[in-house]
Order: C-alpha cells, then sequence, then structure tokens
C-alpha cells in the first residue's frame, strides 16, 4: 500500500468522525441549546448542504495550486470550524462551525479519491478508494463512539476539540506522505464541466443522492430511536456506532473488491438489499437484538456503494475527475441533508421514531431503479458500438476509384 494512502486514511478518519458523531450527540446539544431534536438536526442537515455547496467551489478555487497542498488547505479549514463548534456561544454560531467544517469535506475526498487512484494500476482503482475511505468507515468504528463517549462524560464541546486534533494529524499526514503530484497538464474548468454532460456520470450521482438518503434516514435519529422503541439505555448508543461503524468497514472492503471485478452487479445487490433492511428496521427497532443487527446491515449495504460510484463517476469522466470526483463526495452529503430534513418532517409530524426508515426504504429503492436504468443504457451503448464497423490495418477501406 502507499504510503500517501494512509495519510489520506488519516484524513478521512478525522473528517468521518466530525461528520457522524454529532448524531449520538443530538439529544445533548439540543437540551444545552433549548432546542428541540429535529431542529438540533439541522447540524446534520447544515454540514451535509455545506459539503454540497463547498465540494465545487473548493475544487474551483483550488485548479490553481498542487492537490497535495489544496488538501493541507481543506484540513485547516477543518480544524478552524470545529474549533468554533466547540467554543459556540448559541445555537447559530455552532451552526456556522459545522458549515465552516464542511466545506473541507467534499473537497478532500473528492480530490483525495483522484490521488488514490493516481497512485496504482488502473486494475486497482476501486480498491485504493475504498482504502482512503476505510478511514471513514473507521471513524464510525473508533472515533464516533469514543467521540460520544467523551461528549457524554466531558460535554459535547470537548468532542469537537478532540475532533480539531484529529484534523491537525491529518494535516501533517498529508504534508508528510502524499507525494508532491503535478497538476494535470491541458485539464481547465471548461473540461471538468464537461463531465456532467455525461448521463452515466449524472445517474451515479443521483444514485448517490438517494442510496446515501436511505441510509441516513434511518441513521440520523438513531439515538432517540434505539432509546425510545428498541429500549437501549443511553450509554448503549456508542455501541451501537460501533456495531454500525463494523458494518461499513466490512461493506466498504467489500465494495471496494467487487467494485473491480463486477461494479454493477454490486450495485444491484447493495441498493436492493438496503432497500429491503430498512424497510424491516421499522420492525426490528422493536427489539434490542435484532435493532442492532439491522443498523449493522445498514452500514454495511449502505458503505458497499461507495466504491463502486466513486468509481464509476471517474471512469466516465473522461480524463477531467478531479470536480466530477468532488460534487459526487456532495452528493452524498446531499443524500445526508435530504435524510436529514425528511426523516425530522416525519417525526415532528407525529408519525413516530420509526417512520424515517420508511423514507429510507423509499429512496433506496429509487436509487436501486436507477441503477438498473443505468446499467440497460450501458448495454445499449455497448451494444451500438459493437454494430458499428471499426476500420482495421487487417480490413483497409477500399480505394478510392482513380479518375483519367
Amino acid at each position: 500500500m502507499p504510503p500517501a494512502l494512509l495519510a489520506l486514511a488519516v484524513g478521512a478518519f478525522g473528517i468521518g468522525t466530525t461528520e457522524f458523531v454529532i448524531m449520538g450527540l443530538l439529544p445533548d446539544v439540543a437540551a444545552d441549546f433549548g432546542v428541540t431534536v429535529p431542529t438540533a438536526g439541522l447540524l446534520v442537515t447544515g454540514y451535509a448542504l455545506g459539503v454540497v455547496a463547498g465540494a465545487p467551489i473548493m475544487t474551483v478555487l483550488g485548479t490553481k495550486i498542487s492537490r497535495k497542498h489544496m488538501l493541507m488547505l481543506l484540513m485547516g479549514l477543518f480544524v478552524a470550524g470545529n474549533l468554533l463548534s466547540a467554543a459556540a456561544p448559541a445555537f447559530g454560531v455552532m451552526l456556522a462551525g459545522r458549515i465552516v467544517a464542511s466545506l473541507a469535506h467534499g473537497a478532500f475526498f473528492g480530490i483525495g479519491s483522484v490521488v488514490a487512484a493516481d497512485l496504482v494500476a488502473p486494475r486497482e482503482r476501486a480498491g485504493a478508494i475504498a482504502l482512503m475511505f476505510t478511514g471513514l468507515t473507521l471513524a464510525n468504528v473508533a472515533g464516533v463512539p469514543l467521540g460520544t463517549l467523551i461528549g457524554q462524560s466531558a460535554g459535547w464541546r470537548a468532542t469537537f476539540v478532540v475532533v480539531a486534533g484529529l484534523g491537525v494529524l491529518g494535516l501533517l499526514g498529508v504534508a508528510r506522505l502524499v507525494p508532491a503530484l503535478p497538476k494535470p497538464e491541458g485539464v481547465r474548468l471548461r473540461h471538468e464541466l464537461a463531465a456532467f454532460r455525461n448521463a452515466q456520470v449524472l445517474l451515479a450521482m443521483a444514485m448517490t443522492v438517494l442510496g446515501f438518503g436511505g441510509v441516513f434516514a434511518a441513521v440520523t435519529y438513531v439515538a432517540p430511536m434505539m432509546t425510545e422503541v428498541a429500549g437501549f439505555a443511553d450509554s448503549s448508543v456508542t455501541w451501537l456506532l460501533v456495531l454500525f461503524g463494523l458494518g461499513m468497514v466490512a461493506g466498504n472492503l467489500v465494495g471496494g473488491r467487487f467494485a473491480d471485478r463486477a461494479l454493477m452487479p454490486m450495485l444491484h445487490a447493495s441498493l436492493g438489499g438496503l432497500t429491503l433492511v430498512l424497510a424491516l428496521f421499522t420492525v426490528t427497532a422493536h427489539h434490542k437484538a435484532a435493532a442492532a443487527l439491522t443498523l449493522a446491515l445498514i452500514g454495511a449495504l449502505g458503505f458497499a456503494t461507495v466504491p463502486p460510484l466513486q468509481k464509476r463517476v471517474l471512469d466516465h469522466a473522461h480524463g477531467a475527475p478531479t470536480l466530477a470526483s468532488a460534487v459526487n463526495i456532495g452528493a452524498f452529503n446531499l443524500g445526508n441533508a435530504l435524510a436529514a430534513w425528511l426523516g425530522g418532517l416525519v417525526i415532528a409530524s407525529g408519525l413516530g421514531w420509526t417512520a424515517p426508515n420508511w423514507v429510507g426504504a423509499l429512496l433506496a429503492g429509487s436509487a436501486l431503479l436507477l441503477a438498473l436504468l443505468s446499467a440497460a443504457l450501458q448495454r445499449r451503448d455497448e451494444a451500438r458500438a459493437a454494430r458499428e464497423p471499426v476500420p482495421t490495418a487487417a480490413t483497409p477501406a477500399a480505394p478510392e476509384p482513380v479518375h483519367h
């Protein structure tokens, strides 16, 4: 494994921790600021929307400098945002801190995906991307549970101070281990924007929004769902997040391995399974053991889609992948924001803590339909290309007649 992948994974670990740790702390933050839990859910939505906006903006701003230096600047911004959240005197200031930190998220993963893919052979690209995202998934095994534990014992502000420290480690890792790769020659903003005219790129991004919307519809409100419905103690939320994180790690690695072999079948299987499991979560959430197992499966099936979707965007971006890669990371978080908002709506309407699971199942099922459409369009295009004659050296074109 190239050492640079380790550095990218460390940065991903810090970013993943700050993204997901808020879900276990929502009740504490809501109580501290005197707002409802659905209102505190805006900290999830705001962060996600910041990623959506920040991914293209920060990537475009970074086109004038090397990818390594841009990654370092992004980690610095991430640290600043988390320190602002830790010191926030009011809910609005904390929301602002979350948004500042989120501006680094999409561009870091987008540029990092391109760097990771460039460090290995073409047949290993999805695996390299998966290794970088392992930092994000491991954050849910170690970073998020530890952050939740710190928040419940020392206060949620301490959690964000620790997360800022993780950002500093990520910054140092990138500075030390990521090579100073030359900027790609001849690639300008118009080339990067051209990728968005490709239907397969747009379909992959739509699958990302809906598929991850399915995951976060359930997971955003997992703390009150597990305590109020399943009957777990507040202290058990930490270990439930560990289970979710273990599922993410396993799904991410499996998705990376099979995306290099059978990308679309991997997407069909993971999205179909995710739809089914989310629908079942409305029932299993009432039983402790079943709820815990279902949470792990949601993590596994949801994150099995990450490497294949990111690789599909890179494959179809045709030589200018940086912006498309970053925007696809934004698409993950657009799904996150959509799910947090819709989940808050159905909870606030009185449908109960398990209602977001139905929302998630509908979103994931829609992503599956788009995956089937994408595969059908690809087969059509491949069949059309196969019917078109291709001139070769063995079958030269007939010479034009000579007129005397």
